[in-house]
């Protein structure tokens, strides 16, 4: 598991169970990125949207360009293909090894903008992958060094704010505001390229930080009430699991490997509350934060001993 503080990394790792202690600090990138905010853990890698003078932009821009991405393997960090074009107040998710970046506003607002998705291959084939252990040679990454345009969004009201996109089954679920506040939602099926409203159910119970477990479990915290549940697709429906008021106040979960991460605010700031949902009742306990810091954002990474996953590299 790592903690993300801000405005500079400065991934830290803790265990994963009631007694464990923070291990060592994660290497920041060189040279420091001037803005950036966390995504979602993808494909087993943490990723960050990033302003870089090495974009070729000559002033600081708040616009993310493009992604900036830690290899926990190697403890490297790399910047990915930028954004055709940069955005902020955008959703971004990730599902089958893709990452996407739905809506925001670049400069300026633009209607076209606001409805463009757009998509990049994160992992090459895993067939090629097994054949080599190293990574691509800039002669062979072709076309999977760039951001592809998918089937946009049917309006412009996804641009309010900067959402996580939920990697679910193939699909990839959002949200047009945070929290228990009015909101519409939208699904995209990545085999069909399609956009449908979210399902009744599904929106109706998404009141807080939502993750998905290996993209096939959906977990939402209420925030309101501290609640967390798990989403049941044939009833459309969210199973309460249990309930604690260390849950209330959740601004961003993660799941996985078993577990789900909670970031809280307000009167539960501080620590991380980490829920073992595979015991029966759920097991919950606190890790502390590193004296002197705040987690704004948790992600959970396995132990990996090899690469067995290829990580990309700029042309």
């Amino acid at each position: 598991m790592r903690t993300a503080h801000g405005p500079h990394t400065s991934n830290e790792q803790v265990g994963d169970s009631s007694s464990a202690t923070t291990g060592p600090s994660s290497p920041s990138p060189s040279p420091p990125p001037i803005f950036y905010f966390p995504l979602p853990t993808y494909s087993n890698r943490l990723c960050f949207w990033a302003s870089h003078p090495c974009c070729h932009h000559s002033q600081f821009c708040s616009s993310p360009l493009c992604p900036l991405i830690f290899n926990p393997v190697s403890r490297t960090w790399a910047f990915g293909p930028p954004l055709s074009t940069p955005r902020r107040w955008c959703a971004a998710g990730s599902v089958n090894g893709a990452i996407y970046v739905a809506s925001g506003i670049g400069s300026h607002f633009s209607a076209d903008v606001a409805r463009s998705v757009e998509k990049w291959y994160f992992l090459h084939d895993k067939k090629m992958a097994a054949m080599s252990s190293h990574y691509l040679s800039t002669r062979n990454k072709g076309s999977s060094w760039k951001w592809e345009k998918v089937k946009g969004l049917k309006n412009v009201r996804f641009s309010r704010d900067a959402i996580d996109a939920v990697g679910w089954r193939g699909k990839l679920c959002m949200v047009n505001a945070k929290g228990d506040a009015a909101k519409e939602g939208s699904v995209y099926d990545t085999e069909k390229d399609t956009w449908e409203d979210m399902p009744e159910g599904m929106l109706a119970g998404w009141k807080g930080p939502v993750a998905a477990m290996d993209e096939k479990v959906m977990y939402v915290v209420d925030e309101a009430k501290g609640a967390l549940k798990k989403y049941e697709p044939e009833t459309d429906d969210w199973e309460k699991i249990m309930e604690s008021e260390r849950l209330i106040g959740a601004q961003q979960i993660a799941a996985g490997g078993g577990r789900v991460c909670v970031v809280c605010g307000g009167s539960n700031s501080g620590g991380i509350v980490v829920l073992d949902v595979m015991s029966v009742p759920v097991r919950l306990w606190v890790v502390e934060t590193p004296p002197g810091f705040e987690a704004v954002a948790v992600h959970i990474l396995p132990r990996m001993s090899r690469p067995d996953l290829i990580f990309p590299v700029p042309p």
